[in-house]
């Protein structure tokens, strides 16, 4: 904020050299970037403040630090505003249909003025500041914005419709033409809140005035608007419309609603005092009630933990007094407790932590105590961070490459995965361009980088991402974090989905545990996990130990159409959460064999609708004696085999712990294996 230091002293008790301004107000938090010295022995100086101090953006405020850190005291400006018998509310009508985003809107009304340059002082006053005098009534809008922080707007009474002044949401398709050369007219979306009069649009609160209801200089009848609006409502008004102004910076801030009444009574002084008129008695006031002033409590001894060092008492209430907060002692079991009140404007004061930063500020940072060590105890990662590891390790050494895609994408691509129950997410920020969704699936993000990077020459590509998906459901918005991972190459579409499940495999072992089990079975609307699902055909249910945590399949014609891809791709998607929840998996421990294994294959020739898994399964459900491991060797599928059917091969491996296994204790089990095949599973051995 750009300050003059001749302003800020009105409101000290003593003058301050531009000099001693800038370093009180940099060693309490308010660095000082610049001074500039001016005509007349004035300084302009830029001083950055904090998003969460809105009250020192104006003079007053910044006048309150410097007395606060030099045993000065605060003038405030004097207020003189006599009002005649005709009562505001018989010249204009204020109505407020939207308190939650308005919680207050004050209406004053001075007539018979004269609209006319504004008199050496307060011209000198905004030039300082680099703004630019208008007339005496704008003038003085701006003075008093700058003085206490407080936006205001002025209306021409007689150009009200209705001589009514209403706040409400914005209907759609409404036109409003703001303020300012060189301004056009623009088109309201209806989600903005603005303050109308009987027919229109007159203004946008918080943010800009409208050209329609302007003073000029034939206006003799002001209306004086002085409100409080929701920050939230005014930045979205404000960047939507791409309209942005030095009220609508102070209100993204905060302004606290009983701050308003002692701005605008301000400003009605200026305008009698400059423009003449009569102020007519009173003020419309719509809105809710002001709430109750904030109490917080500061134990002394918790103050002296935090701060490091001890202050005395009397320092601590000396501070807090100079800084507004009314402090009192109050009854305690050790004596050392006090009360403040927190004045409205100090909104960034909420807590028992605010108070001691506020007061080790002002007692000084350089008084904290610093040590020459620092101890530091090294922490592992915590399980949600080694897991994320886990996974991306994992799949990186199978060969996937992580990805990292933007969040938003286009309409197309995400109208392959919502519908239903499940609708998009979208943003109203004109930056998004062709891209306005949050992806529900990161296959859509997925998909289109496989298809950037095809046209660059890497057409078989193993790609991963770990990040969070959205979407919006009944109950309303939903984020959640998903694993994806993707399959592309010169291959059919089988080869890509074996290779992928047997990924998914080593993978959930590597977050599940060595005995968890991965099954597949068909989707549902019961225990499909993420919306991927859409996007796939066939898609499978990935199930771990009776538990769905995704879903896996080939990409369907519709979406590799979308993304461009004329090559079968392998998908899957799973839920982080439902993943990583037994990570990190129980160890198990056991002492290396003294003895050797005794291996044997075994090829069967079985159907090709006989997963590994089954066959797997039936083996150890044999429970042949001393077996110790079952390995996958390979599938050979041809002529030889007969149609539909495949010939598999696997490894048993044998030991006994105590001495070494002779061929004939293994040889009539594997016998009683080979018919346990034959009548399961229709298996035929091939010798």
């Amino acid at each position: 904020m750009r300050t003059s230091a001749k302003w800020i002293n009105e409101y000290l008790s003593s003058p301050a050299t531009a000099h001693e301004q800038a370093e009180l107000l940099t060693a309490v938090g308010f660095p000082c970037e610049s001074s500039i010295a001016l005509v007349g022995g004035d300084f302009a100086q830029e001083v950055e403040t904090t998003s969460n101090r809105g009250d020192c953006l104006s003079h007053l405020g910044l006048a309150r630090e410097v007395a606060a850190a030099s045993q000065r005291t605060v003038r405030l400006p004097s207020v003189s505003a006599p009002r005649s018998e005709k009562s505001v509310s018989e010249a204009v009508t204020v109505a407020n249909h939207d308190p939650v985003r308005c919680p207050r809107y004050t209406a004053r009304v001075v007539v018979g003025i004269q609209v006319k340059p504004s008199p050496q002082w307060l011209q000198d006053r905004l030039l300082a500041i680099g703004q630019i005098p208008r007339n005496n009534v704008v003038d003085c809008t701006n003075f008093v914005l700058f003085e206490y922080g407080q936006p205001t707007h002025v209306f021409d009474l007689a150009k009200l419709h209705g001589r009514v002044l209403q706040v409400r949401a914005a209907t759609r398709g409404e036109e409003f033409l703001p303020i300012g050369e060189g301004a056009t007219s623009i088109t309201l979306a209806g989600s903005e809140l603005v303050i109308a009069d009987a027919d229109r649009p007159v203004a946008l609160a918080g943010v800009k005035g409208g050209a329609l209801t302007a003073v000029t200089a034939a206006t003799t009848d002001v209306v004086i608007e002085a409100a409080s609006f929701d920050p939230v409502a005014v930045r979205r008004s404000s960047r939507s419309l791409q309209i942005a102004s030095d009220s609508s910076y102070r209100f993204e801030r905060g302004v606290h609603p009983a701050e308003v009444d002692e701005a605008a009574e301000r400003l009605v002084s200026l305008i009698l005092e400059t423009a003449g008129g009569t102020a007519l008695a009173g003020s419309a006031v719509a809105g809710v009630p002001l709430p109750s002033p904030l109490r917080v409590e500061l134990r002394i001894a918790r103050l002296a933990a935090v701060a490091g060092f001890t202050i005395p008492s009397a320092e601590v209430m000396q501070i807090l007094t100079v800084l507004g907060f009314a402090p009192e002692w109050v009854p305690s079991h050790d004596g050392q407790l006090i009360s403040c009140i927190i004045p409205p404007r100090r909104l960034d004061v909420t807590r028992e932590i605010d108070l001691i930063e506020e007061v080790v500020r002002l007692a000084g940072l350089d008084r904290v105590p610093m040590s020459e060590t620092v101890s530091i105890r090294p922490v592992g990662p915590q399980p949600a961070v080694a897991a994320v590891r886990a996974a991306k390790n994992c799949l990186a050494g199978l060969g996937f490459v992580e990805a990292v895609c933007p969040t938003l994408v286009s309409e197309r691509a995400s109208g392959l995965f919502v519908g239903g129950d499940f609708t998009a997410l979208r943003i109203a920020d004109e930056r998004a361009l062709g891209e306005p969704v949050l992806r529900p699936s990161l296959l859509a993000s997925l998909l289109h980088t496989l298809k950037l990077n095809q046209d660059r020459g890497a057409a078989s590509l193993s790609l991963f991402e770990h990040a969070a998906t959205f979407c919006v459901t009944r109950d309303g918005h939903r984020e959640r974090r998903t694993l994806a991972i993707v399959a592309a190459g010169h291959t059919d579409g089988q080869d890509l989905y074996r290779f992928l499940r047997g990924s998914l495999e080593r993978l959930v072992r590597e977050m599940c545990g060595a005995h968890a089990t991965m099954t597949i079975c068909p989707v549902t609307s019961e225990n499909s996990t993420t919306l991927a699902a859409r996007a796939l055909d066939p898609a499978g249910c990935i199930c771990v130990d009776a538990t769905a945590i995704g879903v896996v399949g080939l990409i369907n014609a519709t979406a590799l159409d979308t993304a461009g891809l004329d090559a079968p791709v392998a998908a899957a998607e799973l839920d982080w959460e439902s993943l990583a929840r037994s990570f990190p998996p129980t160890p198990s421990a056991h002492a290396f064999a003294n003895s050797p294994c005794l291996d044997r294959d075994l090829s069967v020739i079985l159907a090709d609708t006989v997963s590994w898994s089954t066959l797997e399964s039936t083996v150890r459900a044999a429970n042949l004696p001393h077996l110790e491991s079952i390995t996958f060797v390979g599938t050979f599928r041809g002529k030889q085999v007969g149609a539909d059917r495949k010939s598999v091969t696997f490894r048993m491996e044998f030991r006994a712990l105590d001495r070494t296994l002779r061929r004939e204790e293994v040889e009539p089990h594997l016998a009683r294996l080979e018919g346990l095949l034959s009548s399961t599973l229709g298996a035929t051995i091939r010798s």
